[in-house]
C-alpha cells in the first residue's frame, strides 16, 4: 500500500502569491523520497519562481539548512520581517534590562510605554513581568508571595 503526505503552504507577499508543496510517499515502511514543489506568480499569471526538488529523506534537514543559507546569502542576509515588528522583539534580555523593567512597572509605567522604551512588544513586555517578580494584572505591584514560600509571620498575616 502507498501512503502519500502532503504539507501546502500559501503565502502572499505583495501582488505575488507563492506556494510550497511537501510530499513524501511510503511503500510499506519509512518515507524514502520526498517532493519539494514551489511555485510563484504575479496577478497577471507571469510566474516568478517554479521548481521541484525530489529528495531522498535522509537529506532533508541538510538540503534546507543549505537553501535557507545560500539564498539568505544572495539577498545580503537579510530576513524579511512581517510587519512593523519592534527591533528588540524576540532578543535576549539583559540583567540590567529586567531590573529597568521592574522599576519601571513599578514606578506605575504602563505596557504601551515599557514596550515603546524597550522596542519590544505589549505582549512580550506582560509575559516578561512574571519573570521578574511582577504582577502583570495588577500594575505597580509585585507578584503576591505563594503560601508556600511565606515565613510564619507573613503566613498568619494571609490567614487573617
Amino acid at each position: 500500500m502507498t501512503i502519500i503526505h502532503e504539507h501546502r503552504t500559501e503565502i502572499r507577499a505583495g501582488d505575488i502569491q507563492y506556494q510550497v508543496a511537501v510530499i513524501t510517499r511510503t511503500e510499506g515502511g519509512e518515507p524514502d523520497r520526498v517532493t519539494v514543489t514551489i511555485g510563484a506568480e504575479r496577478p497577471d499569471g507571469e510566474p516568478v519562481a517554479e521548481g521541484r526538488l525530489d529528495l531522498d529523506v535522509a537529506s532533508v534537514p541538510t538540503v534546507a539548512e543549505l537553501l535557507g543559507t545560500s539564498l539568505r546569502s544572495f539577498t545580503g542576509g537579510v530576513r524579511r520581517r512581517s510587519g512593523n515588528r519592534p527591533a528588540r522583539q524576540g532578543q535576549p534580555w539583559t540583567d540590567e534590562m529586567e531590573a529597568e523593567l521592574e522599576a519601571r512597572w513599578l514606578a506605575g509605567e504602563s505596557v504601551v510605554d515599557i514596550a515603546r522604551h524597550f522596542d519590544r512588544t505589549p505582549g512580550g513586555i506582560r509575559a516578561r513581568l512574571p519573570r521578574v517578580g511582577c504582577d502583570p494584572e495588577r500594575p505597580g505591584n509585585h507578584l503576591p508571595t505563594p503560601p508556600s514560600l511565606r515565613d510564619g509571620d507573613e503566613a498568619e498575616e494571609g490567614a487573617a
